[in-house]
């Protein structure tokens, strides 16, 4: 993989535009998009401002241009330190048909943070071709307007690897995660139920390796797949890939035919490593029993994970699951390209530098 260009770390006072590059949920739901901006602010000591088209919602559905065109312009305003995404959706890529060289170039030209995870991972991958660095992270909706505060969890992510030029050093785990599902409503104030984590599982691998990170969201990855935003096969070369389930909840058969793909491109064979974020779903209070089968289930992926690997003779590379990025709260935020060591021995994952200047 091509080093890639790492924007300016953010600072108090920045400012930090928001926008809808998918579904138009902050104008559906204004109260959650409120309320995950006044975290947002209130913890990082920055400055949102809306972009023109973020808070419609119909019609972004019916213009996705005018999606692209909040993205722009978030890019070239140069009092714009870093843009948020809202929450994703399912046809972030009906973007890509609006788009040439040009507004690669924009990208490219005007490098700053650019956050968001789940459908999101396509203008991650608009941003990987323009050759910047960008962040699998929470979104103003999901994780940052998380009910009752921004998890500790979170914050501590944000701030070692968007407010500070340091080397971001090895990772920690979340004692708990929330798949417990509640109502978006006007006051967010429904405390969710967390559940005891067991740790992060090391499934495979004996020695350490390193690789820079590429990855995403598996759905919206099969969808990009062939088009002029996947990487040459020869872009796979050195990189630990990261994948993760959305909030439809894929079964584990699902996976293991998005790694056949990989497999039959020879991607598996050039990769490092592997990172799989804890399988997302949500669930209400009362859905005792949905909840531990899908708890049951989730166990399933780490043996296809190991199946398909072994079908193409990667059983030495280090598999690493139940992490916390994704469709679970808390999340970690995930920088693009950066270099990153596996240690199955002793069961750490490290990031080698800092991301951000």
């Amino acid at each position: 993989m091509k080093t890639l260009i790492k924007p300016k770390m953010l600072k108090e006072n920045d400012c930090v535009a928001t926008v809808s590059l998918s579904w138009g949920g902050a104008g559906l739901l204004p109260a959650r998009y409120n309320h995950g901006k006044k975290q947002f602010e209130d913890s990082f000591g920055v400055k949102i401002i809306e972009m023109p088209n973020s808070m419609k919602t119909q019609e972004l559905y019916d213009d996705p241009q005018l999606r692209l065109n909040d993205l722009m312009e978030a890019f070239k305003n140069p009092e714009i330190k870093a843009i948020l995404t809202n929450i994703g959706g399912s046809d972030t890529i009906r973007l890509l048909q609006y788009m040439d060289e040009e507004h690669f170039r924009v990208i490219r030209d005007n490098p700053k943070i650019f956050l968001g995870m789940s459908d999101t991972t396509a203008n991650h991958f608009m941003c990987l071709k323009a050759g910047l660095s960008s962040f699998y992270s929470p979104s103003t909706m999901f994780g940052f307007g998380e009910n009752c505060g921004i998890p500790e969890f979170i914050q501590r992510s944000v701030k070692q690897t968007l407010f500070s030029a340091n080397t971001i050093g090895k990772l920690t785990e979340s004692s708990y995660f929330i798949v417990d599902k509640v109502r978006w409503d006007d006051k967010n104030d429904t405390y969710r139920q967390r559940t005891k984590s067991d740790g992060w599982h090391y499934i495979q691998g004996s020695q350490k390796v390193q690789g820079r990170l590429i990855g995403g969201c598996m759905e919206v990855l099969s969808m990009i797949n062939g088009t002029k935003l996947w990487p040459e096969l020869s872009e796979w070369e050195n990189t630990i890939l990261f994948i993760e389930t959305s909030e439809d909840m894929p079964s584990p058969a699902t996976l293991s035919y998005f790694l056949r793909n990989l497999g039959a491109q020879g991607i598996l064979n050039k990769i490092k490593g592997i990172l799989f974020g804890r399988p997302g779903g949500e669930f209400k209070a009362e859905q005792t029993v949905e909840k531990e089968k899908w708890l049951e289930k989730y166990q399933d992926f780490d043996k296809y994970l190991l199946k398909v690997c072994k079908e193409y003779g990667c059983t030495d590379i280090p598999i690493v699951t139940h992490m916390d990025f994704g469709h679970t709260v808390p999340q970690i935020l995930l920088p693009y390209g950066i270099m990153t060591e596996i240690d199955p021995v002793n069961k750490t994952i490290t990031f080698l530098e800092n991301a951000v200047e």
